[in-house]
């Protein structure tokens, strides 16, 4: 591909952010980086960091790219008077041919950058405002699923005056959720990834402790019942006709996969392609395609599964629409089992991109 800019493709890596996934976003650029100067992309393409600091403040040019060699965030030095939004100023902006935001967590991987984007008129890497922001609320999410036919865990959507506004209504909703959900139950921030904020209740104590540490992550909160089963994930590429990778199983000692059991290396094992039956694994490759579509993906996703392996049931977990690059992430690591590279799957991903944000399909 040749743009007006030149023979190289010059894409805006934007990363950082300010959620609670800030570092594993640079961790996550860092991969892309070097994929995207590797091989025969090196003749592709241009990379220009873009870095949004856990205060907001967007930098590009050498401070960018010094964070991003670094690989880890700098002190946030910028007065309270310094402008937030800057683009304009960048002198190599205008030079941008496609954006590829690798924001995982709110305020990236919810729609907000992907609705700026849009706004610009821009190319860009992934789902558009609706994939991004229905995947990113695992309660709109669930909706979705439920409307498609994809069998889940049952749970409970809870709002945050629920858990600290009414001291009448905490003890009811805490029986509730006894009542229809029982314990183990699994209480989660709607809008968060990477396992951020979740923890685990296995009595009343605990769901307190639990309820009230994901309303101060968020307003909206889901209560999932706990299953006994294996986790199984798959990789989909694609935009109108998406395909999905073999898929891969997690395991691990702690009690659950919880944030640094995702992200310490060594704590997790991953198993690729995953040790299931193989009418199991077509059916987590239906579904996940099933999924990515329900919410209206684009680009890019990884859908976990359960797999209770004891009744053959598989029950859909939630969808990432901006899932991890890192050296411990699955998403390439299954489509590097099924036979697509990581520097081939940049490529792809860019490639999809332009192919649905340069047409007019509505985003």
């Amino acid at each position: 591909m040749v743009t007006a800019t030149g023979s190289t493709v010059t894409v805006g890596l934007v990363f950082g952010g300010c959620s609670g996934e800030h570092e594993v976003s640079i961790r996550s650029a860092q991969a892309i980086a070097r994929a995207l100067a590797s091989g025969t992309n090196a003749d592709k393409y241009t990379v220009l960091p873009v870095y949004i600091g856990k205060d907001g403040r967007w930098q590009a040019g050498p401070e960018a790219a010094a964070v991003l060699a670094a690989g880890v965030p700098p002190q946030e030095t910028a007065s309270a008077a310094t402008p937030r939004l800057r683009l304009p100023q960048f002198e190599q902006v205008d030079t941008i041919d496609i954006w590829f935001p690798v924001l995982h967590g709110p305020n990236g991987e919810d729609g907000t950058v992907q609705g700026l984007f849009t706004l610009m008129q821009q190319p860009y890497v992934g789902s558009g405002v609706l994939g991004s922001a229905v995947g990113m609320d695992k309660i709109a999410m669930k909706t979705a699923f439920a409307q498609a036919g994809l069998p889940q865990v049952k749970y409970l959507a809870v709002s945050r005056e629920e858990v600290w506004s009414n001291p009448c209504i905490f003890p009811k909703l805490c029986d509730r959720i006894e009542a229809e959900l029982g314990y183990p139950c699994f209480v989660k921030p709607a809008n968060l990834g990477s396992s951020v904020g979740i923890a685990k209740a296995t009595t009343r104590k605990e769901l307190e402790a639990a309820l009230d540490s994901a309303a101060s992550y968020d307003r909206r909160i889901i209560v999932e019942t706990g299953v006994v089963a294996r986790e199984v994930e798959c990789a989909i590429l694609g935009n109108g006709n998406p395909r999905a990778s073999v898929p891969g199983e997690i395991t691990f000692q702690s009690d659950f996969y919880d944030y640094d059991t995702k992200y310490t290396s060594g704590q997790s094992q991953h198993t690729i392609p995953a040790q299931v039956p193989e009418d199991v694994a077509l059916r987590i490759r239906d579904m996940a395609v099933t999924a990515f579509q329900a919410v209206d993906a684009a680009g890019i996703a990884r859908v976990d599964f359960f797999y209770v392996e004891a009744t053959d049931e598989i029950l859909i977990n939630e969808i990432n629409t901006l899932p991890g690059f890192t050296a411990t992430s699955m998403y390439p690591m299954m489509w590097e089992a099924s036979g697509v590279s990581f520097a081939e799957l940049v490529d792809a991903l860019i490639e999809l991109g332009f192919e649905r944000t340069g047409r007019g399909d509505g985003e």
